[in-house]
């Protein structure tokens, strides 16, 4: 009865989501051989992160690591019955071991963010923890898509970046900034503003994954709506400040890990896709970019066999959305050189 709820529930949830559920009963031979790792699988996010992908047909090997917590971790996500093997590996002693043959690496390890923390409150913590095991990918798995959750993004991607130049290892092509939970977000407050079928709402973020550097592009959202200027503007605020709504909802007692471990979820379900050969997987992705003079920046991406095959360009944007554009600049930047200068410092 509880299988069948879960199936019925997530089948009726976005069917760019986790449809892969409702596609749990694959046999193993269906699919190729994928290891997926989760980085801090014992937190609020790595923990229903893990259950997420215990649960995708496309994972045959799911190595869970974090400092502590995870062989307990690991045996109560074992005993699912879907297809994948489930090894908990706790210690940096262990690190090597958890990441070997890795084809998709999932980082949700560092602090979440509490009432009254900034951004670089965040990095001063999480920065660390991001470089070493970047340095542990670079060695173990540098073949490896790697899924960057922790943040601050707009500068955790930008180290590993440079963790992976250093170790020579560095392909831009396999390495993401997950802001998938702004789609998230932004295609749930949308089709709940425009009274259309959340499932069938298709809708791109770009730019970077903190406050204005967040700019959903509801002028390119489908179906259309004929929302009001003061909608839309409305609307983007609430998309730019989903986290802070959620840290301030639970009073204390964590930040938004529920959501954002769906949207790593569904993120790594296109990124198994791509690698196994199925045709136009797009999604929105913060990755090495030309689409502006900045580095970095999130737009939608084509994946495939070696990650990005292609980065998509902006497409048409309004009045509002390109000085939005404009204002989120500095503030990226910013962030982008923060994280390399940390990188090369440290």
């Amino acid at each position: 009865m509880r299988t069948s709820m879960l199936k019925s529930i997530v089948r009726r949830s976005s069917t760019a989501g986790a449809s892969y559920v409702s596609r749990r009963g694959f046999a193993s031979g269906s699919a190729p051989e994928r290891k997926v790792a989760v980085l801090g699988a014992a937190g609020g996010i790595g923990q229903p992160l893990s259950l997420l992908m215990k649960l995708n047909p496309l994972v045959s090997s799911l190595s869970l690591y974090d400092i502590a917590g995870t062989p307990g971790v690991a045996a109560d996500v074992s005993h699912i019955n879907t297809r994948s093997e489930v090894a908990g590996f706790a210690g940096e002693e262990q690190l090597g071991q958890a990441l070997e043959g890795a084809d998709v690496v999932i980082i949700p390890a560092g602090v979440p963010r509490k009432p009254g923390m900034t951004r670089d409150d965040l990095f001063n913590i999480n920065a660390g923890i991001v470089k070493s095991l970047c340095t542990a990918i670079a060695k173990y798995c540098p073949n490896a898509l790697v899924n960057m959750i922790s943040n601050p993004v707009n500068s955790t991607v930008p180290i590993a970046a440079e963790v992976f130049k250093k170790a020579g290892t560095y392909d831009e092509k396999k390495l993401f900034g997950v802001t998938m939970l702004d789609v998230v977000r932004a295609k749930t407050f949308y089709a709940g503003k425009a009274k259309v079928n959340v499932a069938e709402v298709n809708l791109p973020v770009v730019g970077g994954h903190a406050g204005i550097t967040i700019l959903p592009l509801f002028s390119q959202a489908t179906p259309k709506a004929n929302l009001s200027d003061e909608e839309i503007v409305a609307l983007t605020k609430r998309t730019q400040d989903g986290g802070t709504e959620v840290v301030e909802a639970k009073a204390g007692k964590g930040s938004a890990t529920l959501s954002m471990a769906y949207a790593g979820a569904i993120f790594a379900d296109a990124c198994l896709k791509g690698l196994n050969g199925v045709p136009d997987v797009v999604e929105c992705a913060f990755v090495q970019s030309n689409v502006t003079e900045l580095p970095f920046f999130a737009s939608k991406v084509r994946l495939g066999k070696n990650g990005v095959e292609e980065v998509l360009g902006l497409g048409p944007l309004n009045d509002y959305e390109k000085q939005g554009l404009e204002a989120l600049k500095p503030e990226l930047l910013s962030s982008i050189e923060k994280g390399i200068k940390f990188a090369k410092e440290n």
